[in-house]
């Protein structure tokens, strides 16, 4: 360890706290090696000199931080800094600083080898009698651990909030789907309740395999298409990122859309084809998804809207917050629908 220039003159007289009565000298010599021997890492640097250089360093510091004495002694403390370093967390010790007030902040620092450390770091300015700072004592405290338990635990709890949403707003969709789908067969009915209920269950692993983080729009749409072969649904456009509180309701509406031409559309005969095509939105905000059916039975010149194109109307506007057009050409059923990001989502059918 350095030790610190006599400058008896720079310094305020003032004494510890509680001591029994002992020579000056001997007092200072205690000091010296009570900052030595402690395993907090201490450092001291002289605020008079340009940069507020490191003139004293204790074993501690130079084990935490993996250099040497010759490394550390004449050099300012910021050379800890990374590229991970917050420039918030530096203007702040440069404010206190300036100021000349005590300073807790803590920051990502880094090792002689590289590795990254959090530090709680604390600094104190040392006053001469005219109360000018002479010297500034910091001490330093590795609290990555500490820091990572902290940020594992926010995430867990961001985690379970969504997993808790999620849940929530998929047995929404499952009262909706139950309330609202109609048959006077009751095999029928439980078929396509089933159908409704297994789309969401698949949507939820998708959410669950991803860390409910938002979820490939071709993902979602190719899990739905399985049932109906994929030789004769065509999906097309570029990656797009689906909000985790509309993949489940988009999952349900394409499972809605996939068994309607399943039934009455252009996969219900052979040599139909339903071309998937999706765009973003020019703000970025959102996508456009285009269903076009080729090859499919002809078209009825008026047609009533059933109760699948009723619900999905539902599921798409209060769900989704989203609109949904429907063109019924000879050639076959095109829609569009639109999803946008930042709009909230609704939680009934």
């Amino acid at each position: 360890m350095t030790a610190l220039p006599a400058h008896p003159s720079r310094l305020s007289p003032d004494g510890p706290a509680a001591s029994a009565e002992i020579a000056p000298a001997d007092r200072a010599a205690l000091a010296l090696i009570a900052v030595e021997r402690t395993r907090m890492p201490i450092v001291v640097s002289d605020a008079s000199q340009p940069d507020s250089p490191i003139i004293l360093a204790n074993e501690a510091f130079l084990r935490l931080t993996g250099y040497s004495a010759d490394e550390v002694i004449g050099r300012n403390c910021r050379f800890l800094q990374g590229r991970d370093t917050d420039p918030a967390a530096v203007e702040q010790i440069r404010a206190g600083l300036k100021t000349g007030r005590d300073i807790t902040v803590s920051l990502q620092n880094y090792r002689k080898d590289g590795s990254a450390f959090w530090n709680e770091l604390q600094i104190s300015p040392i006053r001469n009698d005219g109360g000018e700072v002479v010297y500034y004592l910091a001490s330093q405290m590795d609290v990555t651990d500490r820091r990572q338990a902290q940020l594992l635990e926010k995430s867990e709890h961001r985690l379970l909030k969504e997993v808790d949403h999620r849940a929530k707003n998929a047995l929404a969709l499952v009262q909706g789907i139950v309330r609202l789908s109609r048959s006077d067969d009751s095999v029928a009915y439980a078929k396509a309740v089933q159908g409704r209920v297994d789309s969401i269950a698949h949507a939820h692993g998708l959410l669950a395999a991803g860390g409910w983080r938002d979820v490939d729009l071709e993902s979602i749409i190719r899990g739905e298409m399985e049932p109906f072969g994929r030789q004769h649904v065509v999906p097309s456009g570029r990656p797009v990122a689906i909000a985790p509180v509309q993949v489940q309701p988009l999952a349900l509406v394409m499972h809605e859309m996939l068994s309607n031409a399943g039934k009455h559309g252009a996969l219900s005969v052979p040599g139909g084809r339903v071309v998937i095509r999706w765009t973003p939105l020019l703000d970025e905000d959102g996508v456009s998804i285009d269903w076009i059916e080729t090859g499919g039975p002809a078209v009825a010149p008026h047609p009533v809207p059933g109760f699948g194109w009723r619900m999905l109307t539902s599921i798409v506007r209060s769900q989704m917050r989203g609109t949904v057009t429907f063109d019924l050409q000879p050639g076959g059923l095109r829609a569009t629908l639109i999803v946008r990001r930042r709009q909230g989502a609704g939680e009934g059918v």
